[in-house]
């Protein structure tokens, strides 16, 4: 046994409260191990002890700086150990194993009261020189390790940010993405519905423009029916009386057989106008029933100079039966020789009768002004052009404006006051003539002058 000073132990305890110190702040003790953190933290209280007890011996104890430094070595590597998953860890163990093996070899031999031969004992002096260099060593490998991982956590923690970024923006874009998918949904939902209620407007519209044109036509036809069957009643009584006349002669003891041939004849030629004012009557009545059915679609080869002029009458006169004090001029010019077209008669009706309508709504209305010398004049011609056939529909009335005649043909558009066109009629009549016949159907105006309507059917 030697004398030790006061300054070994102060020095041992330094060094393990400078490895402690170290080790704490490399290793984030308080983090990964709080416990064993606490417990070196607490090594004071053991250095304090052997301080007391060496200077109450004056010092004639074996080293206690030895015990001092072998027990905090080991109080150090049982928490490096808890920590070997860690590489710094495990780098710091293995610099503090030397030093710990020494340290416990000295304190064996110190407390056995052995002595190493020279040679051992050298070795075991110059091991203690460099023991201490090696764990410097290793703590400034346990450095380098742990920026490497601070480097890789940090990096790790970057792209887990990055991906949580990238997750939240995918989850965000997948609800936006919903969203948008709900709300075109209902969008196309809503579509649809207004879609549906439109058809059936248009449809209802469609039938009320047909209905308001079949309006039109029914004072005419009242009107243009009433003559054939006034000429029908008029020959069947004439008729009715001939027969009596021709009974009266047959019952006489001598008849006249001249008389009873002239009476014959009479009677022949009143039936005969009767049949043709029936068929008058008839043909005015199937007319009307065409134009008030739905089209079958099917063409049939159509005189255009005969329906032209039938509906040219008609309307004239469904509008003096609203209007007795309007009067106007009918001109007409058809074409002595013009070819059957392709068509749907009762389409092609509609068609004339909106032109024909609307013709002799604007004479009334420029006559209704009041102008001197004006006379409302409405003329209808027919002719061949190349390959098809014409119907040009001319007035003199309030003629159209520029800005006007650039929507005519826009459904729902009218110049007629509320109440008084749907303003479907135009429109319709420029689907029939483009869409149902392949033709065209165009306007030419002057405001103040004229308006002109030419509707062209190839045949």
């Amino acid at each position: 046994m030697g004398r030790y000073t006061n300054t070994d132990l102060l020095m041992a305890i330094g060094a393990v409260m400078l490895q402690v110190l170290v080790l704490r702040r490399l290793l984030d003790l308080p983090t990964r191990l709080p416990r064993w953190n606490r417990w070196l933290g607490w090594l004071w209280v053991p250095a304090l002890a052997a301080f007391t007890l060496a200077a109450a011996l004056h010092y004639k104890t074996p080293s206690l700086a030895d015990a001092y430094l072998l027990f905090g070595s080991g109080v150090m590597a049982a928490a490096l150990l808890r920590l070997r998953d860690y590489r710094p860890a495990r780098t710091m163990l293995v610099g503090l194993a030397p030093m710990l093996l020494r340290r416990l070899l000295t304190v064996a031999l110190a407390v056995l009261g052995w002595q190493l031969w020279p040679i051992p004992a050298s070795l075991v002096k110059l091991w203690g020189k460099v023991d201490g260099y090696w764990f410097f060593a290793m703590l400034f490998v346990a450095i380098s390790q742990k920026k490497e991982l601070v480097k890789q956590t940090a990096q790790r923690e970057k792209e887990e940010a990055s991906r949580q970024r990238v997750a939240a923006q995918n989850a965000e874009l997948e609800r936006l993405v919903a969203e948008r998918t709900a709300l075109l949904t209902q969008q196309a939902e809503e579509l649809q519905t207004a879609l549906n209620e439109l058809r059936t407007t248009q449809a209802q519209l469609i039938q009320s423009e047909k209905m308001a044109s079949l309006g039109e036509l029914t004072a005419g036809i009242a009107h243009e029916i009433q003559n054939p069957l006034n000429f029908v009643n008029n020959f069947a009584d004439v008729s009715a009386e001939l027969v009596a006349e021709l009974a009266e002669e047959q019952t006489r003891p001598a008849p006249d057989a001249g008389l009873e041939e002239e009476l014959l004849t009479d009677l022949r030629q009143n039936l005969l106008k009767i049949s043709q004012h029936g068929q008058r009557a008839s043909s005015i009545v199937r007319g009307m029933l065409e134009h008030s059915r739905a089209s079958t679609g099917e063409r049939q080869p159509t005189d255009l100079n005969a329906l032209a002029d039938e509906y040219l009458r008609l309307s004239y006169h469904g509008l003096r039966a609203k209007d007795k004090s309007f009067n106007a001029t009918l001109q007409t010019d058809f074409a002595a020789i013009l070819p059957l077209v392709p068509a749907v008669a009762g389409d092609l009706g509609r068609v004339l009768l909106n032109l024909f309508t609307n013709a002799f709504y604007a004479v009334q209305k420029r006559q209704q002004t009041g102008e001197l010398g004006y006379v409302p004049t409405v003329r209808v011609s027919t002719c061949r052009a190349g390959d098809a056939v014409e119907v040009r529909v001319r007035d003199n009335g309030t003629g159209i404006p520029e800005a006007v005649r650039q929507k005519i043909f826009q459904p729902f558009f009218t110049t007629k006051p509320s109440g008084e066109g749907t303003g479907l009629g135009l429109s319709l009549a420029h689907d029939i003539v483009v869409q149902g016949h392949g033709g065209t159907l165009s306007v030419s105006s002057q405001e103040g002058e004229f308006t002109e309507f030419v509707v062209r059917i190839p045949f």
